[in-house]
């Protein structure tokens, strides 16, 4: 039967607007939807909204505002730092260390990277879906010039000692990049004091409009911009830029935000205690506190994601950006899941607006669904007697 009601648990992918971000557009749109590179009165008005949109931004990560590279999204950002930081490096021989469960943004910029003759190396996770710092330094080599390493993971929720392979790479003599869009906003943390040399953000998971991003790029770092043309961004990322969406990235980062924790853990506890053969992906390892990604025996996961969307709940098979494609994640496969345990997984992730009894409503509609599922196809439900 299908819903009128809506309930969304897919934060992972995007999240709602919010009212003062809302807010925030419309006064940038009346008010400084001038050139901000403009020497007169409107123009200077719309410089005086960027930047203030630059310094909530900067305040959030805890850096300077000349740190903060506004760009179109968390794509671009990573592309920036590794594209960037590694085509400013002189050395003939460049190598990237970077990890099997990164976000395509950093994969495909590596695959790019190795077209152009750069060595990549990618770390294979544990199967709680983590990257040991051990097993980091041991990958760093003389030739390295830059790694990537995520903060969280997209999929999993899974949380990496960023601080202590920052600190390694540091050492070193190696660029750390590390890829923020899911863990802002959700962990405290600094991009300063772990020691970070570029860290990237996107608005639209942190309940502002799709269109921007942030990139922090520590003093002194050198990044070769990706779009040429004017001299924006002090010279990093050239063309007019988008008052409009900066001032509600500045917004967004500027919210306080309610713990959803309890509501996460309500939601996994739930699942396992009557839903035979469920089990949490990486449900050992420091997550988010918004995510869990539970496989279910003996169903295909679309199915259920399709059983629930029926009933009004929004949740995803994984990565929105690979919605879509017949090939089980990527991320689950390096964890060491077989192609069945990943096809067979759902991502539940939460954020505002989410309450108990929402939570509730979609305990009882998982278990229909998945006792549904099953008794459609008997030989599976042989799996969890």
């Amino acid at each position: 039967m299908r819903s009128d009601t809506r309930w969304y648990f897919d934060h992972n992918a995007t999240t709602p607007i919010a009212p003062v971000t809302r807010e925030a557009v419309s006064l940038a749109m009346e008010d400084a939807w001038a050139n901000p590179s403009s020497l007169h009165q409107d123009g200077q008005r719309a410089r005086r909204c960027f930047e203030e949109a630059r310094a909530q931004v900067a305040r959030f990560l805890g850096c300077s505002p000349k740190e903060i590279v506004f760009t179109s999204g968390g794509t671009e950002a990573a592309n920036l730092a590794v594209l960037g930081g590694v085509r400013a490096s002189t050395r003939r021989d460049r190598h990237v260390l970077t990890t099997a469960i990164e976000h395509p943004a950093v994969l495909e910029a590596c695959a790019q990277l190795e077209r152009e003759g750069v060595a990549v190396t990618y770390l294979q996770p544990s199967r709680q879906g983590v990257i040991g710092p051990e097993q980091f330094r041991r990958h760093l080599t003389k030739d390295t010039v830059l790694a990537s390493v995520m903060h969280a993971n997209n999929e999993t929720g899974a949380v990496q000692e960023i601080a202590a392979m920052a600190a390694m790479a540091r050492e070193a003599g190696v660029l750390f990049h590390s890829d923020g869009v899911q863990a802002a906003g959700k962990l405290a943390f600094s991009p300063v004091s772990a020691g970070v040399d570029f860290y990237s953000v996107s608005a639209h998971k942190l309940n502002a409009p799709k269109g921007c991003g942030a990139l922090y790029a520590r003093t002194g770092t050198v990044l070769a911009p990706l779009l040429h043309g004017g001299r924006q961004e002090r010279g990093r990322r050239a063309g007019t830029e988008s008052v409009t969406l900066a001032a509600a990235l500045g917004a967004a980062v500027a919210m306080e935000r309610p713990d959803v924790t309890p509501l996460r853990d309500r939601l996994e506890q739930g699942l396992l205690a009557r839903i035979p053969g469920a089990h949490v992906n990486a449900g050992q390892a420091a997550r988010l506190p918004n995510t869990t990604n539970v496989a279910f025996d003996g169903i295909a996961a679309e199915s259920l994601v399709i059983a629930l969307d029926l009933r009004g709940f929004s949740v995803s098979t994984g990565a929105a950006c690979s919605s879509g494609s017949t090939e089980p994640s990527h991320v689950l496969l390096a964890m060491g899941l077989s192609p069945e345990q990943a096809r067979s997984s759902v991502r539940f992730s939460l954020g505002l607006g989410n309450t108990a009894e929402q939570v509730d409503l979609l305990l009882e509609a998982a278990a229909e669904a998945v006792a549904r599922l099953r008794a459609l196809s008997p030989a599976h439900s042989e799996v969890v007697r």
